[in-house]
């Protein structure tokens, strides 16, 4: 069993910077790939970002690229994303979620565990 909570959302200007984290409970954080989703309002959620078990392998949605950056510290069992250059479509709720398998999966439905969310609004 893995517990997720997310912190570091808020209120930013466009152009503006955020870092998310994510805090696991547990011994087993090191066998997990962590994922960040985001959901907006009336819209489906969507992959964000992944990152492999010990951190050597990350993939990013298109839109993301350049701009955010994954990254984990498994002595702290957290997961990290850092935003730079944010837009007002990146407004929505970020949801982390650990996948037990090694492979870097970008489908939601894999994932097994997943924290509340996390409010991020990015104002024009």
């Amino acid at each position: 069993q893995v517990q997720l909570v997310e912190s570091g959302g808020g209120l930013v200007q466009a152009g503006g910077s955020l870092r998310l984290s994510c805090a696991a409970s547990g011994r087993t954080f090191s066998s997990y790939a962590m994922g960040w989703f985001r959901q907006a309002p009336g819209k489906e959620g969507e992959f964000v970002a992944v990152i492999s078990r010990r951190g050597g392998s990350t993939n990013y949605t298109d839109s993301v690229k350049g701009r955010f950056t994954i990254s984990r510290d498994n002595a702290k069992n957290t997961v990290y994303l850092q935003m730079n250059s944010l837009k007002p479509e990146d407004t929505a709720v970020y949801y982390c979620a650990a996948d037990i398998t090694p492979i870097l999966r970008l489908d939601a439905l894999n994932y097994d565990y997943w924290g509340q969310g996390t409010q991020v609004t990015v104002s024009s």
